[in-house]
């Protein structure tokens, strides 16, 4: 199964990657990502494979999440 064929089956979400991560907060560009449903802003990636987030409805809630547990909407 590619890529698309992956996003097809799981409603247009795929797993989140270091790199893609790591591309996504290095970008200008907003990007749809979740964590539990929640719309998030990726601030930082760490070591670790996890990332420092935020929701974009509660900026001042800053939280490291595992990045399996990311989601972007394609």
């Amino acid at each position: 199964m590619n890529l698309d064929q992956y996003r097809y089956h799981n409603g247009g979400l795929s797993n989140m990657h270091r790199m893609r991560a790591e591309e996504i907060s290095q970008s200008p560009d907003m990007k749809q990502v979740t964590y539990n449903g929640r719309q998030v802003y990726i601030q930082q990636v760490n070591e670790n494979n996890t990332a420092r987030i935020f929701p974009l409805d509660d900026p001042q809630n800053e939280f490291d999440v595992q990045l399996t547990n990311l989601y972007e909407q394609q």
